[in-house]
């Protein structure tokens, strides 16, 4: 189990990525901490993991507030010893097919909080316990939309532009201290904001939108394919790893 005994923070772990990513990591023999506004889907994640033998604490957390953020960070600490791995995963899309003129920008300002300030405020409560951690590393999750591609939402682009920014800055400032920082970028995968977001654009198209769900369920990527990736990026195996992640 590459991942024994390791301590990773998933934010956003209640549901899509995040929550396939705890499940990957504790089968590796990981200790997961689950970060997550949803109380009912981080618990019944948490539930998961524990039921299929791993280890598993929950934590309600807004990455938009400083407080719930260190007090992640120190629930990992508390309760496993040690911090090594953080996970940002915590994201939300609003706003999508928008004009500019059409975009309330309290929408923008808010999807740039939890996507792009969340990111900033998770990894920097951490810091302090990964510096003291052995091959520590800072995972945190970008998109092909905003880095590659245009986004169907203005908003939702620029958070991840900047997420990705944010990443290569850090992975450049913490090099030195022996932290290691990946970005992963996934393209279309079938997580319930992805869903959401196609079955809506199919609504403002006239398409009908359960045919759109289905299609969207059946064609967009496994989120557990992206979580197997997470769980190498999480392991000391991808030591050598650098730099940003593009995946399905």
């Amino acid at each position: 189990m590459r991942l024994k005994d390791r301590v990773v923070i998933i934010t956003g772990g209640g549901r899509g990525i995040g929550a396939a990513t705890a499940h990957a990591i504790a089968a590796e023999g990981g200790r997961v901490v689950i970060g997550d506004m949803l109380a009912a889907e981080g618990e019944a994640t948490r539930d998961a993991v524990r039921a299929a033998g791993g280890g598993a604490v929950f934590v309600k957390t807004d990455v938009t507030q400083e407080t719930d953020c260190v007090r992640l960070a120190q629930t990992a600490v508390e309760h496993y010893g040690s911090l090594d791995v953080v996970i940002c995963c915590a994201g939300i899309l609003q706003g999508a097919m928008l004009q500019a003129e059409a975009l309330d920008p309290a929408t923008f300002e808010r999807v740039l909080s939890v996507n792009t300030k969340g990111t900033f405020l998770t990894v920097r409560a951490a810091l302090p316990h990964l510096r003291k951690a052995e091959k520590p590393a800072i995972l945190v999750l970008a998109s092909e939309a905003g880095t590659k591609i245009p986004s169907s939402s203005l908003a939702y682009g620029a958070s991840k532009g900047g997420v990705h920014g944010l990443a290569m800055t850090l992975e450049a400032q913490l090099a030195p201290a022996g932290i290691r920082v990946n970005e992963i970028c996934p393209s279309s995968i079938a997580t319930p904001m992805r869903i959401e977001n196609l079955v809506d654009r199919a609504r403002a198209a006239g398409r009908d939108p359960e045919q759109a769900r289905a299609e969207a369920v059946k064609e967009a990527g496994d989120p557990a394919g992206v979580a197997r990736i997470l769980a190498f990026l999480a392991s000391a195996d991808a030591d050598y790893v650098r730099g940003s992640i593009y995946t399905r």
